[in-house]
């Protein structure tokens, strides 16, 4: 397999994302910069299609009793801090999205803001847009990090 497509599908996954397709393709000799172009450009590829899987999904499991009441409970809950979060995420929302996403660890990528910001029924272009700078700065970490110029010290 090409190593460039197979960091791409790497950036596809919901675990590996960037922090898997990155590495995997410069191991295997793709330049860094080409990785990382195409590896984020993948990357940000998942937040619409996520967009659509959740509304697909939702619609589906609306039509079992269990979840139409658990996800009715929940998101009356959520409409009761609505004012709240809507407020906060006029303030924030757009810059706490990107910096949440931009955090190259797991469970902290594309996947999970997109899922975020539609439990939240946060506006999707704008989300979009705070997703994906947000999958470049994640990116350029993560590329840093391949490179040896970026580096995490633990001391022990």
């Amino acid at each position: 397999m090409n190593p460039l497509l197979g960091g791409m599908l790497l950036s596809l996954l919901p675990i590996s994302e960037l922090r898997g397709g990155i590495p995997f393709s410069v191991f295997y000799g793709v330049d860094p910069i080409v990785a990382f172009i195409f590896c984020s450009l993948a990357n940000i590829l998942v937040v619409p299609l996520c967009f659509l899987f959740l509304d697909s999904l939702n619609k589906v499991l609306l039509k079992i009793k269990f979840y139409r009441n658990a996800f009715g409970w929940y998101i009356e809950k959520i409409r009761k801090r609505k004012e709240k979060v809507e407020r906060a995420y006029q303030t924030y929302g757009p810059i706490a999205l990107t910096i949440f996403v931009a955090i190259p660890l797991p469970i902290t990528g594309a996947w999970t803001g997109t899922l975020v910001a539609w439990l939240l029924g946060l506006k999707r272009a704008r989300s979009f847009f705070a997703i994906a700078l947000g999958v470049l700065v994640s990116g350029i970490i993560v590329l840093l990090i391949v490179k040896g110029i970026l580096a995490f010290r633990f001391l022990f």
